[in-house]
């Protein structure tokens, strides 16, 4: 067969097909090939993505319910509860989670606990292996007890160490006064434990953070409501969200 032949464009012979022909039927097979895995690929993007929704709105429900139990118990104590108790050499007793308890459903778990003795005490113990699944997230592995719910406390945050916080003293919008915070699996407590954390946990989110929920954390704020936080929120913001009195203007467009 001549050269001259197959150059000739109306050549058509079934020995001799163009190039170009084949390289388009592979590349055909191999799209044909790729399909289902890249479909799988974007499904199970797609499911991961609603499941971390989920369990994102999950854990902010239950903050919110532990925020609005708080606020009861300020209304009807005219404060919000310490950090803790204390015994009289002022070690410390109990968590503000146990103290409001009867303000949370069920409540009747408050009524078996010794306030007298410490959390750790075996006394206590049942009602430590009964956490309320409101302190609970699906994104803690440790045991079953721990909670990663945990107050701010300091001077100038909604908690104080081992004493009551007035109402009167939080002068800033509750609206934008962060009281709580979700925290990550390796700083989630048992929830009996009198142990939180201060603003460093607020301050300290990150797009790299470990956090529970990609992308910032859930928080609490003193009017009883509860919001996903992103982790772009600016420092200055953050801040001004920590504080009682600062006497700050913020927006929630700022954030």
């Amino acid at each position: 067969m001549s050269s001259d032949l197959l150059h000739d464009p109306e050549f058509d012979g079934p020995a001799m097909k163009p190039r170009g022909a084949w390289k388009w039927r592979i590349a055909k097979i191999l799209l044909i090939a790729a399909t289902p895995i890249v479909l799988f690929r974007l499904s199970t993007s797609a499911y991961d993505a609603a499941r971390d929704a989920a369990r994102r709105a999950r854990c902010r429900n239950n903050l919110k319910q532990i925020a609005q139990a708080l606020s009861q118990y300020a209304e009807t104590y005219g404060a919000l509860p310490p950090a803790h108790t204390v015994d009289a050499s002022g070690r410390p007793l109990h968590s503000w989670r146990t103290l409001i308890l009867p303000f949370l459903e069920p409540s009747a778990l408050y009524k078996t606990i010794d306030l007298s003795k410490p959390w750790i005490d075996p006394v206590n113990a049942q009602a430590l292996a009964e956490m309320p699944p409101v302190y609970r997230c699906l994104m803690v592995s440790r045991p079953t007890d721990a909670t990663p719910f945990l107050a701010i406390v300091g001077p100038e945050a909604c908690f104080l160490p081992d004493r009551p916080r007035p109402k009167s003293e939080i002068t800033d919008d509750p609206r934008f006064t962060i009281s709580l915070i979700e925290v990550d699996d390796e700083h989630a407590v048992p929830w009996m434990a009198p142990v939180d954390t201060d603003g460093t946990a607020l301050m300290t989110i990150g797009p790299s953070s470990n956090s529970h929920h990609p992308g910032g954390a859930n928080v609490a704020f003193a009017d009883g409501n509860a919001y996903f936080l992103p982790a772009k929120t600016s420092p200055i913001i953050r801040q001004k969200l920590l504080t009682i009195a600062g006497g700050e203007s913020i927006h929630g467009a700022e954030f």
